[in-house]
């Protein structure tokens, strides 16, 4: 078997494994099917309790509706420049070896037609993903929050399970859409998978973007005039913005985050196998792009046998419970990686490398889990500021932020430093792939993290139900206990996704840097004169203005987000201040309307889509068509070093703030309604869009970027930065970019006064 699957010398073993990697996709999906008979089959309480949850449900399917005609030709679009791409460069060395005997043209049009496809595929699997994700945590949220009558370890397993449909989901066509492409591309997969990578990740950030403003406009809203104003209870039926703040809930974590995990899934995997061919060409050993294709196959496994152990037993601890499952998935997938290296690469590094990779995804989750949870020190210090006031309490909430930064980012460069030490002295692709095996490592229980973060959405819904249908006061105390416990596995995942983000640019930035050496190669550069070789010289003048502007992308991105969550939460506020005004509202006789506020975080949401995804793509495009690819790369540094700073600032403070502001609301210094208690919904409504919108949407933010800087490189080296099409090009990038921050900074076209908000 010389070139089965367009793969060189492959053997019977490696074939059999493919096949079963496949079958394994078809598992997870089946796996996922089970799960969602399993919820189905569940009681959906009480008339009054369906009543709310439909509303819920329905909000949330017209959200969806209303984002994917909004980012439709903006797909289309991509899809005929991505096929376009492929004619600016002549066939890689890998495409010339799996189509050998064609002519360029031809390959040409194999490829471009392969990655266009690719990319529509990765782009409608991010959308499934997030969309059937979401609309099964809409369904299990209210037959979880009946099932909490039959106790709680009743109602975490019912939770759980219904999250880790969407955990499956990811697995199965993440492997399934990745192997498709490897079993037709064979070793020239690599130029393919761009496109499945790219339509993932401009997916989630279109997810993540119009998710997080929609919900906490909404939470912003509701919190403010209902908790501090008025002093109604959380998710109060007379609370006019309470049903839109439950629909957020799963646009926002349940879709959003989904697709977020999907396509960090994806890119590793990209950048692994670009980083394998070209270890194939250096050693001539095809091992280096089978690996991490079993790695995920194993990890699937898995994920299947840990998550369904969340949840059985007597356990009464719901966090004790999943970590259990969590654990056993870990030490499944190290023993599944130890017989893998042994048996089949002949060799422990990949093995130490992946295994750094889930290391380091505990090590996340415990400083994500000191900073975060109610049981440790970080959040009851929050708590206790709260009795000198907001200020106090959001300066203590700060100082958590920050300190959390840098012990995740001590956490992250330990995990590349260790594949630097595995690599020692093989040079410097062998240690981009090890960077990349962690990423791959680190995603191994991509189901498990899945349907930890699901759980939290679902738990609130659930939780909110309860409030909102009167359940019994025990029923009530069930799901408050899972709420809160979601609240920590939210922020635990968050932290992850952040991790894996930021390693998943790293290995994406090296992939950058081993494309350039390739093109450069064919051009006749020599290969110690390579980019590869030389490095980036930050010392340049050129470079560094390149790392300073891509350092300073994701404080305006942040910038935009805010700006558009503040703008449409004061129209909420606004209108539930209205509302609460009607006569009988407040004494349950009428009720009020939830329709509005619902329109109002739609539209508010909507607007932003085209205008940030306009920013993102073209930035990197102007940078390395002004400045040259060695500015692109700086660029790419500072935007993943700035990215991950903040993101875990404002992912931690957010949730320590959410965390402290519960702790009181069980009763401490005062409870629900005390002056400790607006205190702390002050603080989590400053901690609200951090955590919920600006901190999350910078995660597929920076590997949109480094995606389009991936594809794009290749191009630059070829183009002059003199070249009269690359100015105009560069120029009409400008252009866009400037009316696309004017329009999200002003909320539109029409202008307004100063201090108004233009809706």
């Amino acid at each position: 078997m010389v070139l089965l699957f367009g793969i060189p010398n492959i053997t019977s073993f490696e074939v059999v494994a493919l096949w079963v990697i496949l079958a394994i996709a078809f598992v997870a999906l089946l796996y996922a099917l089970l799960l969602r008979n399993q919820i189905m089959r569940e009681d959906k309480g009480a008339k009054e309790m369906q009543s709310v949850w439909d509303g819920i449900r329905v909000g949330a399917n017209t959200y969806l509706r209303k984002q994917l005609r909004s980012i439709l030709p903006l797909i289309v679009v991509l899809a005929v420049v991505l096929f376009l791409s492929i004619y600016f460069i002549p066939p890689s060395a890998a495409a010339l070896l799996r189509f050998k005997g064609m002519t360029d043209a031809e390959i040409s049009l194999i490829v471009g037609i392969g990655r266009a496809l690719a990319f529509v595929m990765g782009a409608v699997f991010s959308l499934l993903v997030g969309q059937l994700g979401m609309r099964m945590a809409v369904q299990g949220s209210v037959r979880v929050a009946a099932a909490s009558k039959k106790g709680l370890n009743y109602a975490l397993k019912l939770a759980y399970r219904d999250g880790t449909i969407t955990g499956m989901l990811t697995n199965g066509l993440g492997l399934l859409g990745c192997m498709v492409i490897f079993m037709t591309f064979g070793i020239d997969s690599p130029d393919v998978l761009l496109g499945f990578g790219l339509g993932g990740t401009l997916l989630a950030l279109f997810m993540r973007v119009g998710g997080g403003i929609y919900t906490k406009a909404a939470d912003v809203g509701a919190d403010l005039v209902g908790k501090v104003e008025v002093g109604v209870p959380e998710d109060d039926p007379r609370n006019a913005a309470v049903v839109a703040d439950l629909v957020g809930d799963n646009v926002g974590d349940c879709a959003g985050m989904a697709a977020d995990i999907f396509e960090s899934y994806e890119v590793t995997i990209v950048a692994a196998l670009i980083l394998g061919v070209a270890l194939y060409f250096t050693t001539h050993q095809i091992e280096w792009v089978i690996f991490p294709l079993l790695v995920r196959g194993i990890g699937v496994i898995s994920s299947i046998i840990g998550t369904y152990l969340v949840g059985v037993g007597k356990e009464k601890n719901a966090m004790n419970s999943i970590n259990r499952g969590f654990y056993v998935s870990a030490v499944i997938s190290v023993i599944g990686f130890a017989l893998v290296a042994l048996f089949y690469m002949q060799e422990w590094r990949a093995f130490f490398s992946v295994s750094a990779g889930i290391l380091l995804a505990l090590a996340i989750n415990e400083i994500t889990k000191y900073f975060t949870d109610t049981r440790y020190r970080p959040v009851k210090d929050i708590a206790s500021a709260s009795k000198t006031g907001a200020a106090t309490l959001i300066l203590r909430g700060l100082v958590v932020g920050y300190e959390a930064t840098v012990w995740q980012i001590l956490a992250i460069a330990g995990a590349i430093l260790a594949a630097v030490l595995i690599y020692w002295g093989q040079g410097f692709t062998f240690t981009l792939y090890g960077v990349a095996l962690t990423g791959i490592g680190m995603l191994t229980l991509t189901g498990n993290y899945l349907g930890m973060d699901s759980f939290g959405p679902i738990s609130d819904n659930a939780n909110g139900l309860g409030e909102m249908s009167n359940m019994d006061k025990e029923s009530r105390q069930s799901l408050a206990d899972l709420d809160a416990v979601g609240n920590t596995t939210k922020a635990i995942t968050k932290g992850v996704a952040i991790g894996s983000a930021v390693i998943a640019a790293v290995a994406l930035f090296g992939s950058f840097l081993t494309s350039i050496a390739l093109v450069q190669q064919q051009m006749g550069v020599a290969s110690s004169d390579t980019i590869l070789a030389t490095g980036i010289n930050i010392a340049s003048p050129i470079i560094f203005v390149g790392l300073l502007i891509g350092g300073a992308i994701p404080w305006l991105f942040s910038a935009l987000m805010i700006n558009a969550v503040a703008r449409a939460a004061g129209l909420m506020v606004e209108e539930v201040r209205r509302q609460f005004k009607i006569p009988g509202l407040m004494e349950g006789k009428v009720k009020p309307d939830y329709e509005k506020p619902v329109a109002i975080s739609t539209i508010a949401a909507q607007r932003e889509l085209i205008t940030l995804a306009t920013f993102v793509i073209l930035t990197p495009v102007v940078t390395g068509l002004v400045l040259g690819e060695g500015a692109l790369g700086g660029f790419l540094v500072g935007a993943i070093l700035s990215s991950q700073l903040l993101a875990v600032f404002m992912a931690t403070s957010g949730g320590a703030w959410d965390n402290s502001k519960k702790t009181i609301e069980d009763g401490l210094y005062g409870g629900k309604g005390s002056e400790a208690h607006k205190a702390s919904v002050v603080g989590d409504t400053v901690g609200d869009p951090l955590k919920d919108t600006a901190g999350p949407a910078l995660n597929p933010m920076i590997k949109v970027i480094n995606m389009i800087a991936l594809i794009i490189a290749p191009i630059i080296i070829r183009v002059s930065t003199s070249n009269p099409i690359a100015i105009l090009v560069g120029i009409a990038c400008v252009v866009a970019i400037v009316v696309a921050v004017m329009y999200s900074v002003n909320g539109g076209f029409r202008r307004t006064k100063a201090g108004e908000a233009n809706f």
